[in-house]
């Protein structure tokens, strides 16, 4: 089936727009997005009927309102070819096009985010900017079943939850994806019958991305093990999705009687706090929740309002954490306390309250920083400054590798980002670079003779799931030493500053 026939299936079935909908295609100058441009044409029509296809399908809903490119300006002269490409297939088409630029690399230095994440957020700025100056109240993206099935396998192996490896959704707010039904090479065929030309993006073949290498590694090896196995991880997806709706929807209505907000917590930790002649706890951002209420749910729900409530704070956790959680709530000891990347959960009796670590209470001397890569984080506990940044390459048997002085390196992908840098914590263990296995971090200092009126003031790195990636100056996890120096390293360095 030609891919003009999948999408009319697609917008009969997924609804993705009405009929006083106007839609702007966001068009790269790949071969997705072109293809997306002309299968858009074929069913909406334009200023032109040129360059429709005799047999299209009866036309749908909808009015194609024009054409949007964002330059990056990431890759210099192809960036600008990208866009003259652009340019000259509107003028062809006889659509209007909105073209913006956008600085992606002052972003990164202004906001310490990752050239993919500043691209997306400065990308989709401007597409709703583009969108308002065209008219339109939709737009259109070339995201394929191919993209949705490479989103699954990644978050999957990375250990995301069902509603990280949902994935791609096929409208969120403005935003469309009309191809998610469409395979890439039924797109690309699609472009030769036309004799339509497509640009191709080099930073595709950097294998240094991991998506690049899974789409050229793994996805083929997928295909020839299970050639429906693309379509079923989409599937999923879908599947995954609608699931996630259903229980994100049943834990609201649950939190109703389990959640107490923020504000109200507030109120009653100042009153504990002047009662106990503690103020350093008044204003403590933080949410609670009542116990038994929550341990009898199922856990599918619980985990979805303990999240939520992790949320509001602004402090997302990962599934590890939500474990760790659903323990302390169900555990038969009625007090205890975990400390988790920005959050600090503490159960009395039957009561759960999670607040804002963030800048740990200093009556207990606890600090948590968020560390971005590439990002810089000063802790004001210890006037240490702490910079991440990322390595393409290192010479092997660097001296980087060990931890034990002011700078150390490890591995990219065996990161879960963003990081976090705290002290330590009751509990805490990993595997020391060499080590035969995990030790205590307070054998760790023991043995390495850190004087014991230092050790809650080392600077901790740790990742998304609270695992220790650098005990700043002893030692680096060995799970994330650099074990492929030709690929991507991130490098730490920590220094004084000034108190």
């Amino acid at each position: 089936m030609r891919p003009v026939h999948v999408v009319a299936e697609t917008l009969e079935r997924r609804a993705l727009w009405s009929a006083d909908d106007r839609i702007a295609v966001a068009l790269s100058g790949g071969g997705d997005s072109v293809a997306l441009t002309f299968v858009l044409l074929d069913l909406l029509g334009g200023a032109s009927d040129i360059a429709r296809s005799p047999d299209r399908p009866s036309p749908m809903a909808g009015r194609l309102a024009g054409l949007i490119h964002v330059n990056h300006t990431l890759r210099g002269a192809e960036s600008d070819a990208d866009e003259a490409f652009c340019r000259a297939l509107a003028a062809r088409l006889q659509l209007p096009i909105d073209v913006s630029r956008v600085d992606v690399a002052e972003r990164m230095r202004e906001c310490s985010e990752s050239t993919e994440t500043a691209a997306r957020v400065l990308r989709y700025e401007a597409f709703e900017a583009a969108a308002a100056r065209l008219g339109a109240t939709i737009v259109a993206t070339g995201h394929t079943l191919d993209d949705q099935a490479e989103t699954v396998l990644l978050r999957l192996l990375r250990g995301a939850t069902v509603r990280g490896v949902s994935a791609i959704r096929a409208r969120r707010g403005m935003i469309v994806r009309p191809l998610l039904d469409c395979r890439r090479h039924d797109l690309r065929q699609d472009l030769a019958v036309r004799g339509e030309p497509y640009r191709e993006d080099a930073s595709n073949l950097d294998e240094r991305i991991p998506r690049n290498r899974l789409r050229r590694d793994v996805m083929p090896a997928l295909a020839a093990f299970a050639p429906a196995g693309m379509r079923a991880l989409a599937r999923f997806a879908e599947l995954a999705a609608e699931d996630e709706r259903f229980l994100s929807e049943a834990a609201i209505v649950e939190a109703g009687s389990i959640v107490l907000h923020a504000e109200a917590l507030r109120a009653e930790t100042q009153s504990d706090a002047e009662t106990q002649g503690d103020a350093g706890r008044t204003g403590v951002r933080g949410v609670q929740l009542e116990r038994k209420a929550l341990a009898t749910l199922p856990r599918a729900v619980s985990r979805r309002i303990m999240r939520d409530a992790a949320e509001r704070l602004g402090a997302p956790v990962s599934a590890r954490s939500l474990a760790r959680i659903d323990r302390l709530i169900r555990a038969d000891n009625p007090v205890g306390r975990l400390h988790l990347p920005g959050l600090e959960v503490e159960r009395v009796e039957d009561r759960i309250d999670i607040t804002d670590s963030s800048r740990g209470p200093a009556e207990t001397g606890q600090f948590a920083y968020r560390l971005t890569v590439p990002g810089t984080v000063q802790i004001s506990e210890t006037c240490d400054v702490i910079t991440a940044s990322y390595q393409e390459e290192m010479d092997a048997g660097t001296a980087l590798a060990s931890g034990r002085g002011s700078t150390a390196a490890v591995q990219a992908d065996s990161l879960s980002v963003p990081l976090t840098v705290r002290n330590r914590r009751p509990g805490d263990r990993m595997r020391p670079l060499g080590a035969p296995g995990h030790r205590k971090l307070q054998d760790l200092f023991v043995d390495r003779k850190i004087p014991r009126a230092e050790r809650d003031r080392v600077p901790v790195v740790v990742d998304t799931q609270d695992r220790i990636v650098w005990v700043v100056g002893v030692a680096i996890a060995e799970e994330c030493r650099v074990s492929a120096p030709e690929g991507r390293v991130v490098i730490f360095q920590v220094t004084k500053g000034i108190k």
